[in-house]
């Protein structure tokens, strides 16, 4: 099987512009497919240049004859032309693109942006693509890969955030990477003159994350077994419910008792070895795990994973009637504690 190219490796070959005939671009996370559409379209063609040698199609409203002979075309006083088809996974027959694919223009830069889904590779058309161009699928972030993608976006803005910061943005915006990067440009932006470091002080003050009562601190209050700030933050949670809704704290809960249980797999119990076995970026955050197996044994998760699950239900109003939100979280912290 090839091997798969990244998305770092396609944006260095970019901005050295070192360009392939076809770039496609498909997946389930649409963030890394509008980055790059987008800085093809910005960076090839000058702003004169583009009049005359960009087309932008969309799906729903073309075909693939269309679409060849766009690419077919010569560019007009330029280097080169661009063809971006946006929402491709709407194009009906697209394998048909495989004999333009045959022999492609050098001077043509076809970018497909197929959202939501993936080309089959075992068919002819990425096995064409694979001889001349790019495939690059755009795959959802895990949870835990969360806090790389935060660091290294502000990096590029030269600018640092506090491990605590940066699960607080985790945990509020999740992995929705379009709306992430928004909220990470809010907060460069909110930064006062000379500092280039986010402290959580500034998410709470810009974003509306409190730094002290959220999902990142509960956690912690678990794994710490500190009952009382566990109650005082259901506390705050029970008094904002538009801002902390238990699905949302259930979620979080979940994913990290479920992590704990395949922590207990790792053929390593080091931080390298949980880290590895987790996919956590960066290894670091193997320590919490490693603090949570000294509280809580295998049987214990597993357990716990089990009352996560009844108090989900119950949320929804499974066998529920009468009992509050804020109550539930009470019950479900009390029996994960005890």
């Amino acid at each position: 099987m090839a091997k798969e190219t990244t998305y770092e490796e396609i944006a260095r070959d970019l901005k050295n512009r070192i360009y392939k005939p076809v770039y496609y671009l498909m997946g389930e996370e649409s963030y890394y497919i509008d980055r790059i559409s987008d800085y093809i379209a910005q960076t090839v063609l000058t702003e004169e240049e583009r009049e005359f040698n960009q087309t932008i199609l969309y799906g729903v409203d073309t075909d693939v004859a269309s679409i060849i002979n766009a690419a077919k075309r010569y560019p007009m006083m330029s280097e080169y032309q661009v063809v971006i088809v946006k929402e491709a996974q709407n194009v009906k027959k697209i394998e048909e693109l495989s004999y333009y694919l045959q022999k492609p223009l050098a001077s043509t830069i076809l970018v497909i942006c197929h959202k939501h889904g993936v080309l089959d590779r075992r068919k002819k058309l990425a096995a064409e693509i694979e001889k001349v161009g790019v495939i690059f699928e755009s795959k959802k972030l895990k949870d835990a890969q969360l806090s790389g993608f935060i660091s290294s976006y502000l990096k590029r803005k030269q600018v640092d955030i506090e491990p605590k910061a940066s699960e607080m943005m985790a945990e509020f915006v999740g992995t929705d990477l379009n709306r992430m990067a928004g909220e990470l440009d809010k907060l460069v932006i909110t930064l006062p003159q000379g500092v280039r470091r986010i402290t959580p002080e500034q998410v709470e003050k810009n974003i509306g994350v409190s730094k002290d009562y959220n999902n990142f601190e509960l956690r912690n209050a678990l794994v710490a077994r500190d009952v009382l700030k566990a109650n005082k933050i259901i506390k705050y949670f029970e008094e904002n419910p538009k801002t902390n809704p238990i699905q949302s704290t259930l979620s979080v809960l979940f994913g990290f008792f479920s992590n704990l249980m395949l922590a207990y797999y790792a053929p390593e119990k080091t931080e390298q070895g949980i880290a590895n076995q987790l996919s956590l970026q960066p290894s670091w955050k193997a320590k919490e795990y490693m603090a949570a197996m000294r509280v809580y044994s295998g049987v214990k998760c597993m357990q716990i994973i089990g009352e996560i699950r009844y108090y989900d239900a119950r949320s929804k109003g499974v066998d529920n009637t009468s009992v509050s939100d804020g109550d539930l979280l009470r019950e479900l912290v009390y029996k994960i504690l005890h």
